[in-house]
């Protein structure tokens, strides 16, 4: 795919929803942190769902603290892998009380130190709360990425680097959440609605679908 072709895709998708976000339900960096580590084989409404209620009586690293594992999992036990979750949770509230002043690091090394927290989950982070052009790359994005081939890889890592390197500085904060919503709701995986995609004429997908 062209420099040209990429552009219009990105221009395509940004004026098609010029102020994109993610999903999860968050008020702070922690509870979006939370919330991205809750997320992992489950799904954003499922997580919402458990983070509404617990976010009310924990909004902060030391509330949270202090529920403990079994109060954590009272909450987050309709997510899947919740007694690992909730482990986690309790480990990296127990990191960010006594080695960051409860505040959630603007540091990625600092934030995959953290249990429970991958790359993806640092980038996300950094991202939605703070703004950095890091791209989170999941399931929707490494598909789209490669079906469309606006930035085709073998892996998660090497359709990150593609990205990073091909999609333009003025799109890269917004582009993971215009790709994850593009993937979750139109080129989703069995059945692709290509008729009602507002990039078709642009994808380079041989097997377009007609509906």
């Amino acid at each position: 795919m062209n420099k040209q072709k990429r552009y219009q895709i990105l221009s395509r998708l940004r004026d098609n929803n010029p102020n994109p976000t993610t999903e999860l339900n968050f008020s702070n960096p922690f509870e979006l942190l939370i919330a991205v580590l809750l997320s992992a084989q489950a799904t954003d409404v499922g997580v919402n769902k458990a983070t509404g209620p617990l976010f009310k009586v924990a909004d902060n690293p030391a509330d949270m603290l202090a529920l403990g594992v079994d109060g954590v999992k009272n909450y987050i036990k309709t997510i899947g892998l919740f007694n690992t979750k909730a482990e986690n949770v309790i480990k990296t509230c127990r990191i960010l009380v006594e080695n960051h002043g409860a505040e959630i690091p603007q540091d990625r090394e600092a934030l995959e130190a953290l249990p429970g927290v991958g790359r993806k989950t640092a980038n996300v982070v950094l991202n939605t709360a703070f703004g950095w052009p890091t791209i989170a790359v999941d399931t929707h994005i490494f598909r789209v990425s490669n079906r469309t081939k606006l930035a085709p890889g073998k892996n998660v890592n090497e359709v990150e680097q593609k990205l990073l390197k091909v999609v333009p500085a003025e799109f890269k904060v917004d582009v993971h959440h215009w790709l994850i919503l593009h993937g979750r709701y139109t080129c989703i995986a069995r059945k692709p609605r290509c008729g009602s995609c507002i990039i078709e004429d642009l994808c380079e997908f041989k097997d377009k679908v007609e509906i």
